[in-house]
C-alpha cells in the first residue's frame, strides 16, 4: 500500500481507498478505541465513529508529521469528545497526592486481557486519565486541558485509578491463592 498515494485518493472520495485505509489501520486504532471504552461494543461504535471524523478531516492532513500519529490523536479526540457530551458523575478535586501508588509486576500477575477488563471498569475520568497519561504519554496539564480539569485533578485522578487496579489486582492475586488451596484440599 502507497500511504501517499491512498491519502491523496481518499481526499478525493474514493471508496476503494478508503476501504484499504480502513482494513490497514482498523485493528490499531479499535486497540486505541478500546483503551477509552467500556467495552468492546462502544470501542466498535467509537472506531466507526473516527473513520467518519478521519475521512472527513484527511484534506488536513499536510504530511508533515506521521500519519499514524496523525490519525491516533483524531481518534482519541473523537472519543474523548463523545465522553464529554454525556454526563458523569463529578470527580471532585481531591488534595495532592505525596507518594505515587506503584503496581508491581510479578509473575502471577494478572493476564493482559484482564487487565485491560479492569480497566475497562474504570470510572470514566479515572479510565481516560491512565490511558492518557501512562500508555499515550500525555503530560497532566495536556491531561487537564483535554478534560477540562486542571493538572492537580490529572495527578489525583491517575493516582486513584492506580489505586484502584492495584486492589483489583490483589484482589484476583487472593482468589487465586483461594482457588488453589481449595484445589488442594479436594485432593485429599
Amino acid at each position: 500500500m502507497d500511504l501517499n498515494e491512498t491519502i491523496h485518493n481518499c481526499v478525493k472520495g474514493n471508496r476503494a481507498a478508503q476501504e484499504q485505509l480502513y482494513r490497514h489501520y482498523a485493528p490499531m486504532l479499535y486497540g486505541v478505541c478500546l483503551k477509552y471504552s467500556k467495552n468492546k461494543e462502544e470501542a466498535e461504535d467509537n472506531l466507526h465513529d473516527s473513520f467518519m471524523v478521519i475521512f472527513n478531516k484527511i484534506g488536513q492532513f499536510k504530511f508533515n508529521g506521521s500519519f499514524d500519529g496523525w490519525i491516533k490523536r483524531i481518534t482519541v479526540n473523537t472519543v474523548l469528545q463523545k465522553y464529554r457530551k454525556e454526563t458523569y458523575v463529578a470527580i471532585k478535586e481531591e488534595e495532592k497526592i505525596e507518594e505515587p501508588v506503584v503496581v508491581e509486576v510479578e509473575e502471577d500477575t494478572p493476564s493482559l486481557s484482564m487487565l485491560l477488563s479492569y480497566i475497562q471498569e474504570l470510572p470514566y475520568k479515572y479510565r481516560t486519565t491512565f490511558n492518557l497519561y501512562v500508555l499515550d504519554g500525555y503530560t497532566h496539564k495536556e491531561i487537564g486541558d483535554l478534560l477540562g480539569t486542571t493538572a492537580g485533578t490529572s495527578k489525583s485522578n491517575l493516582a486513584r485509578a492506580r489505586q484502584i487496579l492495584k486492589d483489583k489486582i490483589e484482589k484476583t492475586k487472593l482468589k487465586i491463592v483461594v482457588a488453589i488451596v481449595l484445589f488442594c484440599w479436594l485432593q485429599f
